[in-house]
């Protein structure tokens, strides 16, 4: 039997995830989940790939804030609102990849407190529900996506990290490949062919593997990188110039949100 084993949201794009008992499904992803983002002075996001020390930060949700802190002194901490009060906010446009959409600035001494902690300059963005980022449109038309890479919603099977692990000297934690859904009972790399699935009552649908980054060689406890697990995923999880682990997912129904919890029935319905 497949079972949702654990599940994470991210609150801030590329700081440290929350591990959540059950959470509430949205069209761009679960709640919270990569709503803020931290961006450059040209107002482009910026993430562990440019700064690792982003690891270093953890998130917590304690109404009505979101709290960000110092891993390493929690005592270091800033509160967020969980909800912004988007009139009192300036609009900012700012840049994913190649995708522009419209976002809200945070005041100023929540942007001091991120620059002073990571030594760059750096602003906290917040994404309004009237913001719109459209998922591509090959893989998934229609689609909407919170500040995520690209897709509302990452699945990793755990038999997919052991297998990994067991071809690598030091196994890794699956932080290193930040899932919102890690599911257990099936076979290595399964979740790759999945197309329609449930989980619990509410049906997803994966649409393409996840095409990795640098971001998984590095330690998620120190902000140190490493030549794994890129180098071994590249002897047998490599697509042309693509190296894939996980699933990108979506939530094909968005007419009513819906919770799953860990511990729900992953219920497989149709395969690529």
């Amino acid at each position: 039997m497949l079972v949702l084993s654990s599940l994470h949201i991210y609150p801030v794009k590329s700081l440290a995830g929350i591990a959540v008992h059950s959470a509430l499904v949205q069209p761009r992803g679960l709640q919270y989940d990569r709503r803020w983002m931290l961006v450059d002075e040209q107002g482009r996001f910026v993430s562990q790939r440019e700064v690792a020390e982003l690891a270093l930060l953890g998130t917590a949700i304690e109404p009505p804030f979101l709290v960000v802190f110092s891993r390493k002194n929690p005592a270091l901490r800033v509160e967020i609102p969980l909800e912004p009060p988007a009139e009192a906010l300036e609009p900012l446009a700012v840049q994913v990849w190649d995708d522009r959409c419209d976002a809200l600035l945070l005041p100023g001494e929540i942007n001091r407190w991120f620059s002073d902690m990571l030594g760059h300059s750096l602003r906290l963005v917040y994404m309004p529900d009237s913001t719109r980022r459209p998922t591509d449109a090959h893989y998934a038309p229609n689609g909407t996506v919170s500040f995520a890479d690209g897709y509302p919603f990452l699945l990793i099977g755990q038999a997919s990290l052991d297998d990994l692990n067991s071809r690598l000297a030091q196994p890794l934690p699956m932080n290193r490949f930040r899932p919102n859904f890690v599911v257990s009972g099936s076979a290595p790399f399964e979740e790759d062919n999945w197309t329609d699935f449930n989980i619990g009552a509410v049906q997803f649908r994966g649409v393409k593997p996840c095409a990795r980054c640098i971001i998984p060689t590095t330690d998620q406890d120190t902000a140190l990188r490493a030549a794994e697990p890129l180098k071994t995923l590249a002897t047998f999880r490599q697509r042309g110039h693509k190296i894939l682990f996980g699933q990108n997912v979506v939530w094909p129904s968005e007419n009513e949100e819906n919770v799953v919890c860990v511990g729900d029935r992953v219920v497989v319905i149709t395969l690529h």
